[in-house]
This record gives structure tokens, sequence and C-alpha cells, in this order.
């Protein structure tokens, strides 16, 4: 892993706190993350028997997660939750679930009932309240994992969009006209992002450079929205900085 790069040269949010980690390359960065998210697994198990993790979508998490299924975890302790989803079917190739269930949790024995998929394919209204309700019997994710889209939007979160971060907030939203297909999304706010032990940002591919610029600048982007005390960790290719 490289240094870090100290917070106080590029952190120009008040709220939020981030720290760079920066990468030769995509391969070398998937690797780290799929070590850190073990070794993280490996902490949470020993201090409270269990993980919950929330996932995201996108290229980068899904090479992660087909390292992560080689690696020899405590599989039955770990907890599946998903930063956002499409409202689409729920078989859909495009379903943050169907990329996950085939990058590493259809190949791993993690129980069924312990992989909580959005129910997306009911509509965002309904999805988002039936997921608020399963997100409110766990107070503290162990780690959530997030990307960085080029317009600087996270789960799905986007800008000109509601990213609910007021503290009474809910935990989910449901988003309508979303820049990107499809329109109708369900996506955990702001807020419910920031309740979590350790979080993680993976960016890669040289389409997120002005996202990062923008972020490290203290442009007012969704990534910049997620602040939980612990901080946040950028896992980025070194060229993007």
């Amino acid at each position: 892993m490289s240094p870090i790069i100290p917070p106080s040269i590029f952190n120009n949010n008040p709220r939020q706190q981030y720290r760079w980690h920066t990468y030769p390359s995509t391969a070398s960065l998937e690797h780290a993350a799929a070590q850190v998210i073990f070794m993280a697994a490996q902490e949470a198990i020993l201090r409270h028997a269990a993980f919950h993790i929330v996932l995201a979508g996108g290229t980068t998490p899904r090479r992660v997660y087909e390292l992560l299924r080689t690696m020899d975890a405590t599989w039955k302790a770990w907890h599946i939750y998903f930063g956002d989803e499409r409202c689409l079917p729920a078989a859909h190739t495009e379903r943050n679930s169907h990329m996950a269930a085939h990058a590493w949790l259809a190949h791993v024995n993690i129980p069924t009932s312990q992989i909580h998929n959005i129910p997306a394919e009911q509509g965002a209204e309904i999805a988002a309240q039936a997921y608020a309700k399963i997100l409110s019997k766990v107070d503290v994710f162990d780690l959530v994992l997030l990307g960085l889209g080029e317009d600087g939007h996270t789960a799905s979160l986007f800008p000109n969009h509601e990213w609910g971060t007021a503290t009474d907030f809910p935990a989910t939203l449901a988003v309508h006209d979303a820049p990107k297909p499809p329109p109708d999304r369900v996506s955990l706010s702001a807020r419910r992002l920031s309740q979590t032990r350790q979080l993680i940002f993976l960016v890669s591919g040289a389409s997120k450079k002005q996202a990062v610029s923008d972020w490290k600048n203290g442009k007012e982007i969704p990534a910049a929205a997620i602040a939980p005390e612990c901080g946040v960790d950028v896992y980025l290719e070194a060229s993007l900085l």
C-alpha cells in the first residue's frame, strides 16, 4: 500500500475527514481493497461474532468480489447489504445484487438469510420502506464500500437530487429521474451510509479524474456528503490525483 496523503492537504470539507491511498494500477488497488475487507471482517468477527458490510456496484468492486471469493473467510458470520439498487426485475443482469452474486456470493457459504437484497423490483417507494425496516436491525455497519461516478455520485445519490444528510433523514430513499438509466432506484441515504466503523471508496478509470479533482477541491458532490466519524479511506489509482 502506498503512503497515505495527510488529510489536511486535500480535505476542504469540514464535515468529511478523508485519507487518500494511491496505487500504481487498478489491479494493485483491487488486491489491496480485497485484503483490507478480509482483515476488517476478521477483526469484526473477533469483536462481535459478525461482519456487516454494505456493497457497492460497478466494475472495480466486481473484481474485488472475485478476489474475495478465493479467500478462506468465516463466511457464515458475514451479513451482506447493498448501498443502492436499480428498480429492475430481481434476476436482471444490471442489478447490483445479480453482479455480486455472480462474482462472489453464489460461490461461498454465506447463509442466504444473511444476504439482504433490496427488493427494488417492487418499485422505489415500497422497496425503500421495506429495506429501511431491514436496516433498522443494524445499529452500525462494520464496513461500507462505495464507488465514485464521473459526476461525483455515489450509491444512487446524484447531483441535484436529495442525498439524505440530515440527522433525522430516513435510512433509505426512493430515487426518481436518475440521470443514469434506469431512472428509478433505491439508495441508502448519506446519513445511513455514514453509520459505519469503516468506509472505503474504490475509484479507478481515467473518466473519474474530474470527479476526484472536484472532491479534493471542496466541491459539493454527493461523495463528499458521506461523513462517518471514522473518516473516509479513498483507494484510487495514482494517475487520478
